[in-house]
């Protein structure tokens, strides 16, 4: 072990209070994986799992680490669970690496226990782990991460530093974002931990990131930096960084759960403190966050892994204030947030209803009715000669043709234009009849097809808004192509 010379004395940290924080992360685990599979599939996951069987060092729209995972889940007897049973784990890891930030932070058994419910009643996580993607690796790598540098800072050695190296580099795999939050530490240690930028320690962990975390960077470089238009491109559909600002009010006031702002106020109110000092780089962490994803036009949601760092803070600044009051109050409302989490966040509720939430919560309704739209889409490709390729305007469409098809019988090549199905390449050869499935206008496909025939809409058994409703899903029979497919392919190809 390479001690700094320069480094604080370890301080004692309190025990882990594994039987009330572990019985929350049960219970949580539990209550996801009643309802894990109610709906079904969510088309970003047939999309993980048709890019982990085109394995690569990246991505179009994102490196490879999620896509293999969930390759590998997918080859797992029983649908759409394992992969359930994965974002219900990282739900769980988040729950115990949270208890774990706050005894980093000097918390005990009470602020680890309230911080583990905090984080297991809170909307954003129990949302994000309705299913398996990277969204919810990436909160598992940032509550890694925070724990990691609150020890590497705690026991002052410079090979606690290795493993946030190996997290971070792991975790760039996942999702660019978590550059991020390695900014955001910077930033934090340089403004209030000087001593420690001086030792060898960050910048080793540095470099082990940088490592890891090259292949995904020589395969953008290479390809022609793909993943940073698409960041672009998604940037511009939400709207810039006003679009951004115009969403960030929903991350406090409902997502982060309104039942739950006194907490993380607390944890703010605490790191500003004397007595937070120690801790204040986590602080910058969620600054650089708000910051950087709003001003960038990123996802509002992009910002919530801190809130479970603030859970933490707040937490402890609980604990500390127990002659305060509150052994009544914190659990009524972490109780009312669970409430919340659980309806807008988790199928409970009938598909009606559901739908009825999708301006709070689209991604529950996102999977429902594939399976119908497979069987519609089969039934009509039994009718035409065997092999016609299958178009689908996005990668939901072609992912559950792709996942579901098989087992109802479609044995046609499917294929689509968006993302990395776009990069993935057109059918082979020369095909005078296309059918083209999904979201497609007859005269956007009249620019390719001289012949364009709709054949019947896409039904579902209730009214869903999803996407292939909203855009009125259709199946068309083309005919008479004009031009060859490396000539229409680069029209037809879309990062969206």
């Amino acid at each position: 072990m390479t001690v700094d010379v320069s480094a604080e004395p370890t301080r004692t940290v309190p025990r882990i209070a594994w039987r009330p924080v572990v019985a929350v992360a049960v219970v949580a685990g539990i209550v996801h994986l009643a309802v894990a599979a109610r709906y079904g599939w969510h088309r970003d996951e047939f999309y993980y799992v048709v890019a982990g069987r085109h394995p690569a060092f990246g991505y179009v729209d994102q490196p490879p680490l999620t896509p293999l995972l969930a390759r590998f889940a997918a080859d797992l007897p029983g649908g759409v669970l394992p992969l359930r049973i994965l974002a219900i784990a990282g739900q769980v890891a988040c729950v115990l690496l949270a208890a774990r930030l706050a005894a980093e932070l000097g918390g005990g058994r009470r602020a680890q226990t309230l911080t583990a419910a905090a984080l297991a009643a809170c909307p954003l996580f129990v949302a994000t782990s309705m299913l398996f993607g990277t969204t919810i690796v990436d909160q598992v790598v940032w509550l890694a991460l925070f724990v990691l540098v609150a020890r590497a800072l705690r026991v002052g050695t410079t090979d606690a530093w290795v493993a946030v190296g190996l997290v971070g580099g792991v975790g760039f795999e996942n999702k660019n974002t978590v550059i991020v939050l390695l900014t955001g530490i910077a930033v934090g240690l340089v403004l209030w931990r000087r001593d420690v930028v001086r030792t060898r320690g960050p910048w080793l962990a540095a470099g082990v990131a940088a490592v890891l975390a090259a292949p995904d960077v020589v395969w953008n470089a290479v390809n022609g930096w793909p993943q940073v238009r698409m960041a672009h491109v998604l940037a511009a559909e939400q709207g810039g960084p006003l679009g951004s600002l115009a969403q960030l009010p929903a991350l406090p006031l409902l997502f982060a759960s309104p039942f739950l702002i006194l907490l993380w106020v607390r944890g703010i109110q605490w790191l500003v403190a004397p007595t937070g000092r120690e801790h204040r780089w986590l602080l910058a962490v969620a600054a650089v966050a708000v910051v950087v994803f709003t001003a960038s036009g990123g996802k509002f949601y992009y910002a919530g892994p801190p809130l479970a760092a603030l859970f933490a803070t707040g937490a402890v600044r609980v604990e500390a204030r127990a002659n305060a009051g509150g052994r009544v109050g914190w659990p009524i409302a972490i109780g009312l947030s669970a409430v919340l989490a659980v309806v807008t966040g988790l199928p409970v509720l009938p598909i009606s209803q559901a739908t009825a939430l999708a301006t709070v919560n689209p991604t529950m309704v996102e999977t429902y009715g594939w399976p119908q739209l497979t069987d519609q889409v089969t039934a009509v490709a039994a009718t035409l000669p065997p092999g016609t390729p299958i178009l689908a305007s996005n990668y939901g469409e072609a992912g559950a043709l792709d996942i579901l098809g098989p087992a109802a019988g479609l044995r046609n090549p499917v294929y689509s234009g968006q993302n990395a199905y776009g990069y993935w390449g057109p059918p082979a050869g020369s095909d005078d009849t296309v059918l083209c499935v999904g979201g497609w206008a007859a005269n956007e496909l009249r620019r390719y097809w001289a012949d364009v025939t709709p054949i019947a809409p896409i039904r579902f058994p209730v009214a869903v808004h999803n996407q292939e409703a909203d855009y009125h899903a259709t199946m068309f029979l083309c005919r008479s192509p004009r031009g060859t497919w490396p000539q229409l392919w680069p029209h037809l190809r879309v990062l969206s």
